[in-house]
This record gives structure tokens, C-alpha cells and sequence, in this order.
């Protein structure tokens, strides 16, 4: 107990890829060089495997928020009507920048731990045929709850309105077709499946949505897609990029190209999965509720009359690992840890051994082993069904 190494366990930032530390090290190349853009562009083109889009991709030195600001900053124009669905922290923010650059919200608003549902989607774009697009989380950290953007794909693709999706926490974590289910913008951060620190944000844009960057009127400079979508491919950035991140972004692509982007995303399914039946077989709650369930976290609730506060502090001082607490109102109410990008069956065993521990010193009746147990009877379902190819 006197020797301890932190670790997080929180949907991001997540655990950083070794080879992806190393390659930030070596950070003093300057980014108008022949080797410096051969790195850029093939960072470029890996984003286009890991995302499995044909659509252009522009990368900033941003937060994902940045992204999502440059969706809305070059695809809208004052007065447009936007559809935004609210199931937690993160679709509020689409309404907090919608409103910043002057759209028409229409907002369908669920409950924490709910997710919005595509029939509500439908309704809402007969009732409103003027919407210019539709705003959503595929995975909303915030809940451990995912949105249905297939479902919500097919059902935008029969207007003009345009479907932005947040995947920030989704992409890598969950399957996201994005060609095939007409997700005209996808966005992404560095700080989660791709498994260096935050700093860097991409998104994949479709044809249909970048017409609209053509006669959009809100103004943008330093975000501007076309600029750095058309810059990427070539190597090169608009601006001055962040070159120590994307050096390590470049080895991160590298080892998801070694793993397979499908079984990346077939990990954090797997870890999630054994996750929700460890929590249930200690007596715990799961926070979703009527929703699909996310692969990049889970929420869960704490026992009665507990607040979660006291378990995120408890992971902190007794094993110096880093759980999420809840966000806003949700705060006290649920605790979170998330299972993408670096994080593996080990990672889990031990959060869950961790977690058992603590709620015994909190003085709630646990069998020690009990979550530990359901979580090995994922993994060893999981083996059997792979060594016998089904």
C-alpha cells in the first residue's frame, strides 16, 4: 500500500499510449519541413481509417469543442432552424453554441441518463421543415448513454438538414458507419480512444455539408473547414499546428492500425459490458435508463444514501486512481469510469477489486469477489467465442 502509480480511469482524458509519450519527446522538428509534413499527412490519412470515411477530414489544435464550433460556425448562418438533442451536459453545450452564433433551436430534451429517440427526430423535422440540421451526441460522457445516429441518419438523410454528431467519446468506442448512415459531420478529440493528452480535435465532413459551408454567413477564421480540410492531405495546416501532439497522434493511428480499428471498438463494447454486470453483481445500480448503453463509460449509481463524492475520493486516496464524478446537477448522484483506448481486461479486474474494497469501507455490504467474478465470466465467454470463431 506505500508504493502506488496513478492511473486514470476517467472518460477522458484516458491512458496514454507509451509509444505515443516517446514521440511527443522528440518535438523539435518544425512543421513547415518535408518530414514534418510527411507526418501530418500521414496522420491525415490514418484519421481516415480510424473514422472509416471517405469525407475530408480537418484536424485542429483544439479541444473538441473547437470542432463543434467549427461545425456550427461554418455550416450555419443566422436565423437557420437546428434541431438539438439534450440528454445530458454535452448536448446542452450544442445549445449553448447554437445561440452563440444566433440559430433557431428546436430542442428535444430527455432526462439524464435517457436518450433522445429517433421517432422524436422524425416528428420533429415533419413539424419543422425548414431545419438546416440536426445536433448530437453519439456517446454523451456525461450519462454512459448513446444516441441512435444510424437510426437518426436514415431518418435526416431524406431532407436537406444536415446530421453533426458529436462522437468526441463515441468514435472508438462504438460502431459508426459513417458513410453508410449519412452522418454529414463527425467530430473527435485526442483525449480518448486516441490515447494522448487533450489538445487535438478532427471531424469528417460530407459534400452535403460542406455546400453549406458555401453560402453559410456566421463568420469563422481560425476554424475554418474547407481551409483545413483541403491543407490536410498535403501535409500542411492553416495555421501553426500542435506539433508534439501530432507526433504522438501519429504513433496512437499507428497501434489502432495494429489492433484494428473494429477490435478497438469490440475492447471497449467487451470492457463495458463486463463493467455493467460487475456493478449489478455487487448490488449497484446502473444510471441508464430506456437508452443504449455507451461503450466508452459507465455510469452507476451509488449505493442509497451514499454520495458518489465519497467513492470518487476514496479511489483517489486509497489506490491514486482517477474516477469522474458526476457532472452538474448530476453531481453526488452517480460515479463514473470509463474502459477506451489504452484500457484492458487488467485495467478492469483491478477497478472493480478497487471499487469493491471501498464500498466495504463505506460500510456497504459487500461480497468480496462477487464483481470481480462477473466481470472474468465476460472475459472467458468472450475467449471461448473467439477460439471457437463464432
Amino acid at each position: 500500500m506505500y508504493v502506488r502509480k496513478s492511473r486514470l480511469l476517467t472518460p477522458g482524458p484516458t491512458p496514454l499510449l507509451p509509444a505515443a509519450v516517446h514521440a511527443m519527446a522528440a518535438a523539435d522538428r518544425h512543421h513547415r519541413t518535408s518530414e514534418f509534413r510527411s507526418v501530418y499527412s500521414g496522420v491525415i490519412e490514418d484519421l481516415h481509417y480510424f473514422m472509416g470515411t471517405r469525407n475530408g477530414i480537418g484536424l485542429f489544435a483544439s479541444s473538441g469543442s473547437g470542432a463543434m464550433e467549427a461545425a456550427v460556425s461554418n455550416l450555419f448562418s443566422p436565423g437557420d432552424e437546428v434541431v438539438v438533442c439534450v440528454a445530458g451536459k454535452f448536448g446542452e453545450r450544442w445549445v449553448q453554441i447554437a445561440e452563440r452564433y444566433g440559430l433557431d433551436s428546436v430542442i428535444l430534451r430527455r432526462p439524464y441518463g435517457e436518450s433522445v429517440a429517433p421517432d422524436d427526430v422524425r416528428t420533429a423535422l415533419s413539424v419543422h421543415p425548414d431545419v438546416q440540421g440536426v445536433l448530437v451526441q453519439s456517446t454523451e460522457s456525461s450519462t454512459g448513454v448513446s444516441h441512435d445516429v444510424e437510426a437518426m441518419g436514415e431518418i435526416v438523410g431524406h431532407t436537406d438538414a444536415i446530421l453533426v454528431v458529436d462522437a468526441i467519446t463515441g468514435l472508438g468506442s462504438s460502431t459508426l458507419n459513417i458513410d453508410d448512415w449519412g452522418l454529414d459531420v463527425v467530430i473527435g478529440g485526442s483525449q480518448k480512444a486516441l490515447m494522448i493528452p487533450p489538445g487535438l480535435a478532427y471531424c469528417s465532413v460530407s459534400e452535403k455539408a460542406l455546400k453549406r459551408a458555401e453560402t453559410a454567413t456566421n463568420p469563422n477564421f481560425y476554424f475554418n473547414l474547407r481551409k483545413h480540410i483541403d491543407a490536410g492531405p498535403r501535409g500542411d495546416s492553416p495555421w501553426t499546428p500542435a506539433s508534439s501532439l501530432i507526433l504522438g497522434l501519429a504513433e496512437s493511428l499507428r497501434f489502432v492500425r495494429q489492433v484494428g480499428r473494429d477490435r478497438m471498438v469490440r475492447n471497449a463494447q467487451l470492457l463495458a459490458r463486463a463493467a455493467r454486470e460487475a456493478a449489478g453483481a455487487v448490488g449497484l445500480r446502473l444510471f441508464i435508463r430506456n437508452a443504449i448503453p455507451a461503450g466508452a463509460v459507465t455510469a452507476i449509481r451509488p449505493p442509497e444514501g451514499m454520495d458518489s463524492s465519497e467513492i470518487v475520493r476514496a479511489f483517489r486516496e486509497r489506490f491514486e486512481s482517477i474516477i469522474a464524478n458526476g457532472q452538474g446537477s448530476m453531481k453526488g448522484q452517480i460515479f463514473r469510469f470509463a474502459h477506451l483506448g489504452y484500457f484492458d481486461f487488467h485495467d478492469l479486474f483491478a477497478t472493480v477489486a478497487e471499487l469493491e474494497m471501498i464500498l466495504q469501507l463505506l460500510g456497504h455490504e459487500v461480497e468480496l469477489g462477487r464483481g470481480v467474478e462477473a466481470a472474468q465470466a465476460v472475459y472467458l465467454e468472450a475467449v471461448a467465442s473467439e477460439e471457437s470463431g463464432a
